[in-house]
């Protein structure tokens, strides 16, 4: 099994691709019990950042490289992780001040509002050394970017047309997307799950299962953290299609 991970508000939502043609879609309240169910899983990409800096004025380079990779438009979708500490802020204000202490700039309000998930990932990851071997970093525009031969997409995720060009990539890649997605739109309310979360769960998962042991790293040689954990951002690209990396 090959999974992709994305978070929606009402927890994670998991995409699983077997070798054959079966697929599974489910969603989980935290990620303790998404790591439960999906112990066996070859490989899991999550959109979260994993790798945290405690301190210093550097910011990931992965997130730099990312930005500079996808452009003006699609590099803004790549938030600048927070400092560890601010993890433990108990208000936006108070992560702000946090992270410009240790770091050097603020939080910008989009990853305060993701800070809950990346502690629980990161609490996950310091304590379970099996699931660190399984759970990797990416990025779903990135892997569009990747799977369109290194062209970022052009249209807001958000938007129908942007939705459009999204499970068109997809499909190319794994023929059942559509499948999946109607299956999960059906399933969940837009309350729980939006459109755009499902797709960015399965491109993670069709690149877990398209790259495997072949995956690129963003960068190349990623640094770690304190904990050995990597600040890495990792995606997708087959060179027999010609496709640059």
């Amino acid at each position: 099994m090959f999974v992709g991970v994305d978070g929606c508000k009402k927890g994670w939502v998991k995409v699983g691709l077997t070798e054959g043609d079966k697929w599974e879609v489910e969603i989980f309240p935290d990620i303790n019990s998404l790591w439960n169910e999906s112990k066996q899983a070859s490989l899991i990409l999550i959109d979260i950042p994993i790798g945290l800096r405690e301190s210093g004025f550097d910011e990931r380079r992965c997130d730099k490289k990312a930005r500079e990779m996808l452009g003006p438009k699609r590099g803004s979708s790549v938030f600048p992780a927070p400092c560890r500490r601010a993890l433990d802020a108990s208000n936006y204000e108070q992560a702000c001040q946090i992270n410009k202490q240790m770091i050097g700039r603020k939080l910008s309000l989009q990853t305060w509002n993701i800070v809950p998930k990346i502690r629980e990932v990161n609490d996950l990851l310091q304590n379970n050394e099996i699931a660190r071997s399984h759970i990797r970093e990416t990025h779903p525009e990135v892997c569009f970017w990747a799977l369109a031969g290194g062209t970022p997409m052009v249209h807001s995720k958000k938007k129908k047309v942007g939705i459009s060009e999204r499970l068109e990539i997809l499909k190319s890649e794994y023929p059942q997307t559509e499948e999946v997605l109607n299956y999960a739109l059906n399933r969940w309310s837009r309350q729980d799950l939006a459109p755009d979360d499902i797709l960015d769960a399965i491109v993670a998962a069709v690149t877990a299962k398209n790259g495997r042991n072949n995956l690129n790293s963003i960068p190349k040689e990623p640094d770690v953290d304190s904990y050995g954990l990597p600040m890495e951002i990792v995606y997708f690209y087959d060179k027999s299609k010609g496709r640059v990396s």
